[in-house]
């Protein structure tokens, strides 16, 4: 499968501003590209790039004063596979855990993992430990918190979705996370592309995604409490212990996001669609 995929991002800001940019796709998935990733700037700026401790590609630039664009379009071979999903696969003990695992049984900026604990054993400690676990945690966080874009809120924490019952992707992603870890279940934050593919189109616009990963049975696998269904074509960005360590953009000093555009879609899709119409 090849889908192509990219984004415009501009930036509004009264003064020179420097900024930490998330925005190349992982390290992990660079193999796939069937062209450049190479992100892009409508106005002469220097750029670094760097890897930061979760192994993310990152880069260090400062935007001019006035509305700076930020942009890329890539395309990407993906096995058009949906997620895996290994009904077996097993809890370890904490003792078993590797070193660098550790980090992600950690409560987070928003994961408040303390305001959580007693609720998560409570519901979920009579669960089979591994794969059942986890999935019983989707289940609950995707059936309690309602998904409106319009009831984003950038404070909101883990203990925050559990009690307004509403919110966005990173919303499911941070409860779920906070539950899985309150249980001794590593979980860390994921972010990128997931586009409509091989499920019906979506009404809004589309957005960058966010879901998570759970150590089980030695590897991360990957769930999505939002849409609690495996899905096809994920194309990750970045990975941490919770959106703090993937945003998008870190200003130091004061800045407006005045545009935002992305795009996932596949291109065998189109080339189909053009092959299906007779007056093509």
């Amino acid at each position: 499968m090849r889908i192509r995929a990219g984004f415009n991002l501009t930036y509004e800001c009264p003064q020179p501003t420097p900024m930490l940019l998330v925005l190349e796709i992982h390290p992990s998935r660079r193999v796939d590209l069937l062209t450049e990733q190479v992100i892009g700037f409508d106005r002469p700026i220097e750029a670094r790039g760097y890897t930061d401790a979760f192994g993310n590609a990152c880069t260090r630039i400062e935007a001019p004063a006035g509305l700076t664009t930020i942009s890329t379009r890539f395309e990407i071979y993906d096995t058009g596979k949906s997620d895996v999903v290994v009904p077996d696969a097993v809890q370890h003990d904490i003792k078993e855990l590797p070193d660098d695992v550790l980090r992600f049984l950690l409560g987070s900026r928003y994961c408040d993992t303390d305001r959580l604990g007693d609720f998560a054993w409570a519901n979920f400690g009579s669960t089979t430990p591994g794969w059942a676990r986890v999935q019983a945690i989707c289940n609950f966080v995707h059936g309690h918190i309602a998904f409106d874009y319009q009831a984003a809120d950038p404070l909101r924490t883990a203990h925050g979705a559990l009690t307004d019952r509403t919110g966005v992707c990173r919303d499911f992603a941070h409860l779920a996370i906070a539950l899985c870890r309150c249980m001794n279940i590593p979980a860390r934050y994921c972010t990128g592309y997931l586009g409509d593919i091989g499920v019906p189109p979506a009404p809004d616009p589309m957005d960058f995604s966010a879901w998570f990963e759970a150590w089980l049975s030695g590897h991360w696998f990957t769930f999505d409490p939002r849409h609690n269904r495996p899905r096809i074509g994920r194309i990750l960005m970045a990975t941490g212990c919770d959106a703090t360590d993937v945003a998008l953009s870190t200003s130091f000093g004061p800045s407006r996001l005045a545009r935002f555009e992305v795009v996932t879609e596949e291109v065998e899709a189109e080339l189909r669609a053009l092959d299906e119409d007779p007056a093509s």
